[in-house]
Formats: structure tokens, sequence, C-alpha cells
């Protein structure tokens, strides 16, 4: 059971990039998946979530309209396509699966996801 993320790099504000998180010895499908990210000096924090069978995804107030999640069942991997980014964004992403989306942007919600990948830095910045 392994989830890899992919997709980071440095780009200015205003830009965008598309993270991938594909999973391995499971299918993605069946679970819920959250993207968390952690700043430095900052507790991680779930930003956005697609139910188990995509029917439903759930957003933070500061990424909405700015960030959306998808799945690709062929390929066993969700992905995060981020919009107008700021230097606020910066942070290692990571995504983790779960029950539901139940909890995943409470404060210390990440206890309730399992299977983290290594995570994939994003920066934004001129």
């Amino acid at each position: 059971v392994q989830l890899v993320e992919s997709g980071g790099g440095l780009v200015q504000p205003g830009g965008s990039l598309r993270l991938a998180c594909e999973a391995s010895g499971f299918t993605l499908d069946r679970y819920a998946v959250v993207w968390f990210r952690q700043a430095p000096g900052k507790e991680r924090e779930g930003v956005i979530c697609i139910s188990q069978g995509g029917r439903s995804t759930h957003s933070r107030d500061s990424v909405a309209g700015r960030f959306t999640i998808s799945k690709d069942n062929a390929k066993n991997t969700v992905y995060l396509q981020m919009n107008s980014l700021k230097p606020e964004d910066t942070a290692v992403y990571y995504c983790a699966r779960g029950a539901t989306c139940n909890y995943y942007s409470d404060k210390g919600g990440s206890r309730f996801f399992e299977s983290w990948g290594q995570g994939t830095l994003v920066t934004v910045s001129s």
C-alpha cells in the first residue's frame, strides 16, 4: 500500500500547478482521498478532499474556487489542480486516504487518514 505524490515545483504568484497522487497496492476509488499541506513552522492542514467513489468534493475556504481535486480511476491517481497560486500556498503537499472526508479540515484531522506519501514541495514566489 503506497501513495506517491508528484508535480511540485516553483511557480510565480498567479500561476498554476497540477499535483498527482498515484496509488499502488489498493484501489484508490474505494477511499476518500485528501490533500494536506504543511508550511514551515505550521501544522499540517487538510486542503481538499474527494469522497469514496468521487461523489463529492470538499475544500477549505482559503482554496475554494482556486483548487480542484479529481480522480482518474484507470490510472489509480488523484490530481490536485491549483490555480491562482499565492505565496501563502507554499508548503509540502501530501495525499492520504481515509474512509470518508469527515474531519479532513479539522485541527488534528490528519490522524483520521493513513498511507501518507513522501510529499511534494510547492513554492510560490516571484
